[in-house]
């Protein structure tokens, strides 16, 4: 299982409409492709970091992830939404720890 984060700050003023509909977008669109489970979208609630979003999904598996990755709907996503308005941002992949 691989758990894909990715945590933001848009252009857009917390609250507003247009980080709404960046977010409703990205739920319609994101999750919808087969293969992610367990999308959420989380707030930040500490001070220690001005990103103030993430996205969190998991996959089964390496295949799965890079299906979503080359998936026409995530490239039009990643294209059309989060490149003009994502102002910075940190992605991490993580396996679980065995040991």
């Amino acid at each position: 299982m691989i758990t894909h984060t990715v945590t933001f700050r848009l252009a857009h003023d917390r609250g507003s409409a247009a980080e709404r509909d960046f977010l409703d977008t990205a739920r319609h669109e994101l999750s919808a492709i087969d293969g992610v489970r367990d999308f959420t979208i989380n707030d930040q609630v500490g001070a220690k970091s001005d990103l103030t979003l993430q996205f969190s999904m998991a996959f089964a598996d390496q295949t799965a992830y890079d299906a979503y990755n080359a998936h026409p709907a995530h490239v039009a996503f990643v294209r059309e939404r989060w490149v003009p308005e994502v102002v910075e941002f940190q992605e991490f992949d993580y396996v679980r720890h065995e040991g």
